[in-house]
């Protein structure tokens, strides 16, 4: 009754928030980027929730269980991306005023550019984002209270939508500040008990082996080779981080580049946490019924077996939190990409009114298909959160090496970066048509078998390589763009930094950064 009585308050609490921001009739700058007024706080809380969704619970927990630590470096690369998007992107994104982010590409080279991102966002969204949300908040409330997973992804959905598609960015992002504390609450809570279970951080060394606790891995290590652990993450997290529209667009509804770059610093420190209170709790799970874990049940088996009444209410809240959190964030970023970047360039003429109406009207549309492909993901890969990144590994390398040559040498160009973007896109889907073929239907591939063993992140490292390199070339063969068209576009290496003003930026930079390496150091 109590845990019951827990979860309807936090549904009031949710739904009081998402409807007080719906108030009143929106322009589309107030619907999808929040009227632009919004503080550091609220954005870097509402980062740090996007980005926790439901498959970090069971994902991450269940490959801490499975391989320790490691994971992990996913979660602390994220913080020097999140310090990159604040210190070189953030700036130039709200100085051209943009409301996506291929948009901005559109400014920077060409709307072919702009077409290909809109298009490859839009799937990846659908096939990665909201399917795998959806599917891993599935099996953790079909663990926990036991409904069947479809019924339950639909129920999240439609109660997620209302909210989102009412209020637009802004009762999503003050949604998400709510969500943030409810789900570090519960995530902190259940990481504790566990660990008075097994004696405190020592009992659980003493449980495990030493490797379990070892963030970097050997070369050809299957999954977590130490180079894709630092670079390979590096160049996933910078697509994610400083160039995906779910994540930017929170920055985008920024008062200023001060507070856009304090929220992206905020997030970064936030970072630090989902290692000890998202993957330790597989760890410990591990260690207490090392017969029972089998990698994705890890965390639902901590709430069932560890918290009494009424924190199992307030992990359920906190589950539910990270689930809503990350949907409604996807779902108003669709809108906005179809509504600014589909039905405004197809109808320029539109007013105010029909783009956010339109941009409400597609988010049902996108939600079905997302269902429809909720059955298929467990074909591909075993553990829910390896199969996101991989999928992320396939697309996010292209799209990093044409947005940080973009940003940082006016040379490049617009059939170079559209080259780019083309050619690396076919790459990935090759290799992740080939994933399928081999994980999900045991095909024997001859030869390419050993491709599709090669491990992702290694393999992005060197999609990346192959595309910064083509950029090069073909903008050498190319015309160079004319300079004036780029202003507040791209970085001007001629102008003098001003650090003194910087100081307070500067200074959170290093704690941050210093703090993360000095963790990545412990661990090693």
């Amino acid at each position: 009754m109590l845990d019951t009585i827990i979860v309807a308050v936090y549904f009031l609490a949710v739904f009081a928030v998402g409807f007080y921001h719906s108030r009143r009739e929106r322009t589309s700058r107030d619907y999808f980027l929040a009227g632009q007024h919004v503080g550091w706080f609220a954005i870097g809380a509402s980062l740090f929730a996007t980005n926790i969704g439901s498959e970090h619970f069971i994902g991450l927990a269940g490959s801490g269980a499975s391989t320790g630590l490691a994971v992990g470096a996913y979660e602390w690369s994220a913080g020097f991306c999140l310090l990159l998007l604040g210190w070189l992107f953030v700036p130039y994104y709200l100085q051209s005023r943009v409301f996506t982010m291929p948009e901005f590409l559109e400014r920077r080279f060409s709307a072919n550019c702009r077409w290909y991102l809109t298009i490859v966002s839009l799937f990846a969204y659908v096939f990665t984002k909201i399917s795998v949300s959806l599917f891993a908040g599935g099996i953790l409330i079909r663990e926990v209270v036991g409904w069947d997973y479809m019924t339950s992804a639909i129920l999240l959905v439609i109660a997620t939508g209302i909210y989102t598609v009412a209020g637009g960015l802004a009762a999503v992002i003050y949604t998400d500040l709510f969500q943030a504390f409810v789900l570090i609450g519960g995530a902190v809570v259940l990481t504790l008990v566990g660990l008075n279970e097994l004696g405190g951080f020592e009992g659980l060394r003493a449980a495990l082996p030493p490797d379990h606790f070892r963030m970097i891995k050997p070369i050809d290590h299957p999954v977590y080779p130490w180079l894709g652990t630092t670079v390979g993450t590096l160049i996933l997290g910078i697509w994610y981080w400083c160039t995906d529209q779910v994540i930017v667009q929170k920055t985008l509804s920024a008062r200023n580049i001060d507070h856009a770059r304090k929220g992206a610093f905020f997030c970064a420190a936030l970072k630090i946490l989902p290692v000890f209170i998202l993957v330790l709790p597989g760890l410990i799970a591990k260690a207490l019924w090392p017969g029972d874990v089998t990698g994705d049940n890890a965390y639902p088996l901590m709430v069932l077996r560890l918290l009494p009444p009424g924190l199992t209410g307030l992990m359920i809240a906190a589950l539910l939190a990270a689930l809503m959190s990350s949907l409604s964030s996807v779902f108003n970023s669709c809108s906005t990409l179809i509504t600014m970047d589909v039905y405004a360039k197809l109808r320029p003429g539109a007013g105010e009114r029909r783009l956010v109406l339109i941009g409400r009207l597609t988010t049902t549309a996108i939600v079905i298909i997302s269902v429809a492909w909720i059955p298929f993901i467990r074909y591909l890969n075993a553990e829910i959160y390896q199969y996101l990144q991989s999928v992320q590994a396939y697309v996010g390398a292209p799209i990093t090496a044409t947005f940080l040559t973009g940003i940082l040498w006016k040379g490049a160009t617009a059939r170079a970066a559209f080259t780019t973007l083309v050619f690396g896109g076919l790459i990935g889907a090759a290799r992740f048509l080939l994933d399928i073929l081999r994980n999900g239907f045991g095909m024997d591939l001859g030869p390419l078998n050993s491709v599709v063993a090669f491990s992702f992140l290694n393999f992005s490292v060197i999609v990346f390589a192959v595309c910064v390199l083509l950029m090069v070339i073909v903008s050498k063969a190319t015309t160079a763009p004319v300079r004036e068209s780029l202003a507040n576009l791209t970085f001007d290496w001629s102008q003098r930094p001003q650090f003194a003003a910087q100081r307070g930026a500067i200074l959170w930079t290093v704690l941050i950064g210093g703090a993360i390496l000095g963790l990545w150091i412990h661990f090693a």
